[in-house]
């Protein structure tokens, strides 16, 4: 299906541009002090709450050829509106949130006698961080991402805004359910419902295994 396979191509992407600005802020956050730093946290975190449609009319905004930078980026034969790549950033700019307190929360966690120990046998702070605080924090950074990834595959509001609903270009799962029920086909809308729900309980499924400890704990 066209659609499922849409969805789980842009919510991956996602996840990956995700990943890497996460963990890199993170690494940030935690070794640097700065004016403004409690205000940068809240402004990643914005996503979260903020409408989806608010979010999707900030990017149209921003990336809109009728703009300096979204000009300029069709200049250099980067189209982002009514595109995958627009549902890509997306995605991306919703489900960050996650990642990044995910991650956050499980640095946060780590013994820091454990850093300090690599710290006196002469790591840097970016080593001990890469090699230290990250395996340590890798249930967090896994539950993020499953968070990420499922939030991405649900994301609909800023995706019709910014990337359209193009069928086989934009149209991923949750845009392909609002076209179905829009036109009537409701057998068609709640085939789809059954897949997204399974696969979105899957992921849940994975994230209780590991915060429990198993997959088929009785707790």
């Amino acid at each position: 299906m066209i659609a499922l396979q849409l969805s789980v191509e842009v919510a991956f992407i996602a996840l990956i541009i995700n990943a890497i600005f996460g963990l890199s802020l993170n690494y940030v956050m935690k070794h640097y002090a700065f004016p403004g730093k409690s205000l940068i946290d809240s402004f990643f975190t914005l996503p979260l709450v903020l409408p989806p449609v608010v979010l999707g009319f900030v990017l149209l905004i921003i990336f809109s050829p009728g703009n300096a930078f979204g000009a300029w980026l069709e200049a250099h034969g980067i189209r982002v509106v009514f595109s995958k790549i627009g549902a890509i950033i997306a995605s991306a700019v919703v489900s960050f949130p996650l990642f990044y307190q995910s991650v956050r929360t499980a640095l946060a966690a780590i013994d820091s006698d454990m850093e300090d120990v690599a710290r006196t046998l002469g790591a840097s702070e970016f080593r001990v961080f890469w090699s230290i605080s990250l395996p340590l924090a890798w249930k967090g950074i896994l539950s993020g991402s499953i968070l990420c990834f499922a939030r991405g595959l649900g994301e609909f509001g800023a995706t019709i805004l910014i990337a359209g609903n193009i069928p086989g270009v934009t149209r991923t799962m949750p845009l392909a359910i609002y076209s179905l029920v829009e036109f009537g086909d409701y057998n068609g809308a709640f085939e789809l419902v059954i897949y997204i729900c399974i696969l979105t309980l899957g992921l849940v499924w994975a994230i209780q295994g590991l915060t429990k400890g198993s997959l088929f704990s009785n707790r």
